[in-house]
């Protein structure tokens, strides 16, 4: 049996049932069909019914509605980051949502310097600062009024965080539920950090009360259009990126990892450069849903890296359906409606009902929601 064949992960036992061999059936025409009708509705639909149709016509989209959707893409490029890495390569991080929240501040430096003197002191200083008796911006703030600077940082942040941490990791041999655990405390431990005052970044209260973006106002409605467009762009080419890699070698590489990674080092091999990889890939793809979701909800705070946050990020993945790339978005888009809905009519009962969504999904619908749409087609 040649290496190559070796690695295909239908002869691995214990292969979950929802790995790349149902990857062609939920990419059938059909599904580039959805794709292509979805890319029409974020980029062209929604954006014309905001902008053109008045607002008394029952075609109408509200501003409420289009961030609340510019909101869910962002956690749906999340749970695609989030399927990567743990769908496809085996590997549970319960520390996603840290990722998520260093390109989110990333992008909120920059927002903050945009302010400018429109602030409530008419200082050149955030108004945290001011308040804190801060007389200049401490040296990890310098460039921070570039976008483009901003935005490599967007991507250099939560990338080099992982590389350095998933590098110890993944040397180390660590996997499996400590793996996870170490993710979950590492977030725990920068939460906790940015709390602090002293750092810089406003403490409990975050960054807010934005003002402009590349000089544009950000509350006005072309502009939240245009962050919306930006970010399901964004979204549609990260489902690409994913496809164009769990279809190639390296994806079914990682998929032997995921089902058999002692097999893969015999076969030659070396995982931790593959785990390396995928991990640091899924942490610069959080980083820039965490950039996109800023300017759009209009505030970042250390509540972002909750570990209760990259848990449900776990659940947005594991409802929609591992391995399937489509599964994930279907399932945070789910998932944040219900939240939405909930939170309103009943919100002390949101907690419940997701961990009974949780328990409900494990037992009766392993394969997600998509696994339904594979069982139909098989």
């Amino acid at each position: 049996m040649s290496v190559q064949k070796s690695l295909t992960p239908t002869f691995v036992p214990g292969a979950l049932p929802h790995g790349t061999g149902a990857l062609p059936r939920l990419w059938s025409g059909k599904a580039w069909a959805f794709l292509g009708a979805a890319a029409l509705v974020l980029l062209v639909v929604v954006p014309v019914c905001n902008l053109l149709v008045p607002k008394d016509s029952v075609f109408h989209v509200s501003d409420y509605t289009v961030t609340l959707i510019g909101k869910i893409m962002c956690y749906a490029i999340v749970a695609l980051a989030m399927d990567l890495i743990w769908g496809y390569t085996g590997i549970l991080s319960l520390g996603h949502g840290l990722f998520f929240a260093l390109g989110g501040y990333a992008m909120g430096m920059y927002l903050m310097r945009s302010i400018g003197r429109d602030g409530v002191y008419k200082s050149d200083l955030p108004d945290f600062m001011v308040f804190l008796d801060w007389k200049t911006y401490p040296w990890y703030w310098s460039f921070t009024d570039n976008f483009w600077y901003c935005a490599l940082l967007v991507v250099l942040v939560p990338g080099v965080l992982a590389f350095v941490f998933g590098f110890f990791a993944f040397r180390s041999r660590i996997k499996g539920v400590y793996f996870s655990i170490i993710t979950q405390a590492l977030t725990y431990a920068f939460m906790l950090l940015f709390f602090r005052n002293d750092t810089g970044f406003g403490g409990n209260n975050g960054f807010t009360d934005f003002k402009r973006i590349l000089g544009f106002p950000i509350a006005a409605p072309e502009t939240r259009v245009a962050m919306f467009m930006v970010t399901g762009a964004a979204l549609l080419g990260f489902l690409c990126l994913g496809r164009a890699i769990v279809q190639s070698k390296l994806g079914r590489v990682l998929t032997a990892i995921r089902d058999a990674e002692t097999r893969v080092m015999f076969s030659g091999y070396n995982p931790v450069y593959f785990k390396l990889f995928i991990w640091t890939l899924s942490a610069v793809i959080c980083g820039v849903a965490g950039a996109l979701y800023v300017p759009q909800v209009g505030i970042i705070n250390p509540s972002e890296m909750s570990p209760a946050n990259s848990i449900e990020i776990a659940i947005w993945t594991a409802v929609g359906g591992r391995g399937t790339l489509i599964g994930p978005v279907i399932g945070a888009a789910a998932v944040n409606l219900g939240k939405s809905w909930f939170t309103q009519a009943l919100p002390e009962y949101w907690l419940f009902a997701l961990g009974l969504l949780f328990i409900l999904v494990t037992l009766y619908l392993p394969r997600g929601i998509a696994g339904l749409w594979i069982k139909k087609r098989s």
